[in-house]
């Protein structure tokens, strides 16, 4: 692994069962993310998905590529472009950043409308990164 080298993308479909039941698990029953009429009386054409789901998502996209042995030590994210049900989300990553077996990787998910989330996670550990297990690794 090397300061620049690109992760796979991960694509992910942005469901109304995924929005929702991201809601759910991290406890935000905020309606604009479960209810659509609640979501259009707010000025949002449709629900959307919260920070929490975001985050979750990254963290999987960082341990999907360094492995069951990687340890996420910061994850620092910014929204931008709403996912709404219907879109697919894309989420790209560079390594920006090496220092033994710590990588700082700068991820971008993008959807139809634009950037909904960037920002940067740091991990040790993991398969790329000197750790002991290799599962999960691309």
């Amino acid at each position: 692994m090397r300061v620049g080298d690109e992760l796979p993308e991960l694509t992910i479909p942005v469901t109304r069962t995924l929005i929702v039941s991201g809601a759910i698990a991290s406890r935000d029953y905020q309606d604009v993310h479960h209810d659509a009429v609640a979501a259009r009386e707010k000025g949002s054409p449709d629900i959307f998905m919260n920070i929490l789901t975001t985050n979750g998502l990254v963290g999987r996209y960082i341990t999907d590529h360094f492995g069951s042995g990687a340890t996420l030590r910061k994850v620092a994210i910014r929204l931008g472009a709403p996912n709404y049900p219907g879109d697919t989300m894309v989420l790209t990553g560079s390594v920006e950043q090496l220092d033994g077996d710590t990588a700082t990787v700068r991820v971008v998910g993008a959807n139809s409308i634009g950037k909904h989330v960037t920002g940067t996670v740091t991990v040790t550990g993991g398969a790329f990164l000197g750790g002991a297990s290799a599962g999960g690794a691309a």
